[in-house]
This record gives C-alpha cells, structure tokens and sequence, in this order.
C-alpha cells in the first residue's frame, strides 16, 4: 500500500483544499470558532464561502485575495490567510485584508445606519516567527491605551505562529494548541491518533490532507510550491545580507530587484499564473511578463 509521504499542512495548496471547501464547511467552522475562542451558544454555526477577490476602488489600487473568506451566520465576515512568505509587512498586509472585508462585500447598502456594519475579523497562520513572544497564538483589538478598555468588537486580528510550536502531551493541549499541532506536523503516529480522536474535525483535516498528498498530481504541484517558497527564503537571506555587507541603498534597491526577479522565476516554473505571481511577488503582471520573456518562460 502506498505510504503517504511527509508533508507540511501549511503548504498554501494543501491549506485551500482542507480548509476552503464546502465539502469541508465542518472543518473550517471548527477551526474558526476554536481561533475566536466561542463555543455553545456563542459559537457560529454557519458560513457562506464568497468570492475571495478584492475589487480596487480605482484603477491603481492594489488588488488582493483572499485565501479563505466567507460570511458566517451572524453576518460577521471572516478570512483566514496562510502566509508562507515573510514579506515582512505582515500587520499592515493584515489591517489591508481586514480593511476590504469591513467595508466592502455589501457591508453597508444605500440607506443603512453605520450600526448595520458587521464585525470582520482576520485569522493569519503564520509559516514564520511573527510577534515579539514567545506565545505561539495572539489576538489582537482596538482597546484604549491607557485602560485596556475595548472599544468595539468589530475588529479582530489572530495570529497563530507555527514555529513556536512546542511539542507536548495532546491531552495537555487547549483548543488551539491542538491546531497548531496539525499545522507543525511534528506528532508520532500514536500522537497523531490522539489528536485525530480529540477533535474530529482535526481528524477530518488530516484525512483530507493525506487524501490530497496521495494525489500524484497535487503531490507533484505540491513540491513545486514547496521549492518555490525554499528558494525564495534563500533568496531573501542571501539579499539581506547583501544589504548589510554594501550598506548603500542603491545595493539594498539591486538586491530586492534581484530577489524579485528570482522569487518570479521560480513561480513561473511551477505554472502559476501572472496574476498570481504579480500578487505573491507585489510587482505589476507587466514587470512579471518581461521576466518571463528574458528567461524564455
């Protein structure tokens, strides 16, 4: 019988076929709700999987997508983002997504009061160590700087850090900490049981992901992604320590444009699309064309 190989569930493709399925609504809501800290009656019960386009206002705006997003029952927006490349400008990457949700997707029609906006709130899986602490989850608001008072509950941002994960007994693990288990992939095959039996909706995660890395095809895209975001990782050190070396911005300016480039190439070879390249690289689809014609692509 075939042995499904080792995989990292934080792979972006992994990630959208478990978690951005209807087929698999259970295990997203779960997910949520588990995040958000809301259980019994608090907890959502519902979610309408949307278009994850973001529209610009204007010609010129900066255009987005969303990994995960959808409307749950309370009428509350929610997106889940999983992040693999450190970009560096998480928070505000964060606040742009959250931003679009609150005030785009019908938030608010012709005539309605501004009560009538519903919250939004971010979920962020991080492949890289993000926020000054050593806590692998955070959640953040808007409260008042000097009494913590919270002024609304319309804006919540999450952000579940992978690398810190710190392996345990599952039975000594919250509800989040049971996610971030299965997001490291770092359990034995009897931790691994333990987990599945303590949150069948994790246990249906892992079913699917192994399901999907049993695919010779989705394997093999798999790994390109997977080399993709190696090299590009590489590329970032390598470009930064250039920077420090030369300590002149006209050498910090070549070394992004060569890492740019580079970081292109190699989604061009996994067959992404430009528009998809242009997003993850944050250059224009024309820059994306002219790479792609001087390296035959």
């Amino acid at each position: 019988m075939k042995k499904v190989p080792h995989y990292d569930p934080t792979n972006d493709l992994v990630f959208k076929f478990v978690f951005g399925r209807e087929e698999r609504k259970n295990v997203t809501l779960r997910f949520i709700n588990d995040m958000t800290g809301r259980e019994g009656s608090n907890a959502f019960v519902d979610l309408d999987f949307r278009n994850s386009e973001l529209v610009p206002d204007k010609e010129d705006d900066k255009l987005g997508r969303l990994d995960v997003f959808g409307i749950l029952d309370d009428r509350t927006r929610v997106d889940v983002e999983m992040q693999v490349f450190n970009h560096r400008n998480m928070e505000k990457r964060s606040l742009f997504y959250w931003a679009h949700m609150y005030l785009h997707f019908d938030a608010l029609k012709s005539g309605q009061g501004y009560r009538q906006i519903k919250p939004a709130i971010a979920i962020n899986i991080l492949r890289f160590p993000f926020l000054p602490t050593e806590a692998p989850f955070s959640q953040y608001g808007i409260y008042n700087i000097k009494n913590q008072h919270k002024l609304t509950d319309d804006l919540e941002l999450d952000f579940l850090e992978i690398p810190k994960y710190r392996n345990k007994p599952v039975k000594e693990m919250n509800r989040v900490e049971r996610w971030l288990a299965y997001f490291a992939n770092r359990l034995d095959d009897d931790g691994k049981e333990e987990l599945a039996m303590s949150n069948p909706e994790i246990a249906e995660a892992m079913e699917a992901s192994d399901r999907f890395m049993m695919d010779d095809k989705a394997y093999f895209e798999y790994l390109q992604r997977e080399s993709a975001i190696w090299d590009y990782n590489n590329d970032m050190a390598g470009s930064r320590e250039e920077g420090r070396e030369e300590g002149r911005e006209e050498g910090r300016e070549e070394g992004e444009r060569l890492k740019t480039e580079s970081f292109v190439r190699n989604l061009l070879a996994a067959k992404m699309s430009y528009e998809e390249i242009a997003r993850l690289a944050e250059t224009t689809i024309e820059n994306v064309e002219r790479i792609a014609k001087a390296s035959g692509q």
